[in-house]
């Protein structure tokens, strides 16, 4: 089930653009923003046909890692129609073309998982440094409900090649190659507890978590609970993010309502319903947590500052904020992962 909704492309461009031109030039950046007027269709001058169109002419020239970005912005930010998927697709693609130029060990395998009395198969990504001894620790990782495994490659290479662990990669349910299962907390977290399992059996036996915006909302309930041993929660919502009377900014009702399942954008009595489910208000209560650490940045406009300041004080966890940045610290990105490396390889290595 999807849906498109009324969005203004440039919107997005104001928002994300530090984020894509992490991945891709900023002239090419520019010159799409220049090019889309619009978001849906797919012709000249929408989203995803100009978004595609620099994807093909890297493509043409065998740049594969910057045609396996570019198709990851043309499928933003949801899987809500019949281009997109495309786009996915053709990421996909493209990603695997590129692999073999990784400066870091890569695998693509498909799991089968048990999921809601059943079973669920998605694919995942292993990446390690080279020569990562088979016994390392594994860390599972993910990001949120826009931006998905592939998306992220740069990020997941630096953390790969700063640490002695092996990365298991994963969308979150209800988003990119997992689109296929609804976000919901419940059968995200089964997914989850199925990943840990398999994390377990190929390494040394220590599992740690990173996530990083809804993801960090699944990594927060790992660390509460105390299923791996060691949790990261950049940017994730927890608490206040699902409360009653909430907005959301630059397009995330839409994005967010696509993760849920919904086909037509929920009304907000829909999404309240919906939402309340995923409030960790029950484990931030009790006190089973793990090692922790949380991070954002103080500018966040999708998740209150609340949702990170809730942890201040509990045993085994750390706080950081990083001022003058926004959700997930962005814009402060190697101040974020200077905290978030150290403190991973501390927890799971000593």
């Amino acid at each position: 089930m999807s849906f498109t909704w009324p969005l203004d492309p440039q919107d997005l461009f104001v928002e994300r653009y530090p984020q894509m031109t992490l991945g891709l030039p900023a002239d090419e950046v520019d010159a799409v923003r220049a090019a889309v007027t619009e978001m849906w269709p797919d012709r000249p001058g929408s989203w995803v046909y100009e978004w595609s169109a620099l994807a093909t002419r890297h493509a043409e020239a065998g740049r594969h890692r910057l045609a396996a970005q570019a198709y990851g912005w043309a499928k933003f930010p949801s899987l809500a129609d019949e281009p997109k998927r495309t786009a996915l697709a053709r990421q996909v693609e493209q990603y695997a073309l590129a692999a073999p130029d990784f400066p870091v060990e890569f695998e693509r395998r498909t799991l089968t998982l048990p999921y809601r009395s059943g079973e669920a198969t998605l694919p995942i990504h292993l990446v390690a440094a080279p020569g990562l001894p088979a016994d390392a620790p594994v860390v599972l990782a993910s990001g949120g409900v826009d931006s998905w495994k592939t998306d992220l490659h740069g990020m997941w290479e630096q953390l790969a090649l700063a640490l002695p662990v092996r990365l298991l990669l994963f969308d979150i349910v209800g988003t990119g190659e997992t689109a296929h299962l609804p976000m919901t907390p419940d059968g995200g977290a089964e997914v989850i507890a199925g990943l840990v399992s398999f994390a377990r059996t190929i390494g040394n036996g220590k599992v740690g978590h990173f996530g990083i915006s809804m993801g960090g909302y699944y990594s927060a309930r790992t660390g509460l609970t105390g299923t791996v041993d060691a949790s990261v929660v950049l940017g994730g919502p927890v608490e206040r993010s699902f409360a009653q009377g909430r907005g959301f900014a630059f397009g995330m009702d839409g994005i967010v309502g696509n993760a849920l399942g919904f086909d037509a954008m929920p009304s907000t009595a829909e999404r309240e319903e919906a939402f309340a489910a995923f409030d960790l208000r029950p484990l931030l209560d009790q006190d089973a947590n793990g090692p922790m650490l949380v991070v954002n940045g103080t500018e966040d406009v999708h998740v209150p500052l609340e949702d990170t300041l809730v942890f201040e004080g509990r045993r085994g966890t750390r706080v950081e904020l990083i001022p003058d940045t926004g959700h997930c610290a962005i814009s402060r990105f190697d101040e974020a992962m200077a905290v978030i490396a150290p403190w991973l390889k501390d927890t799971l290595i000593g």
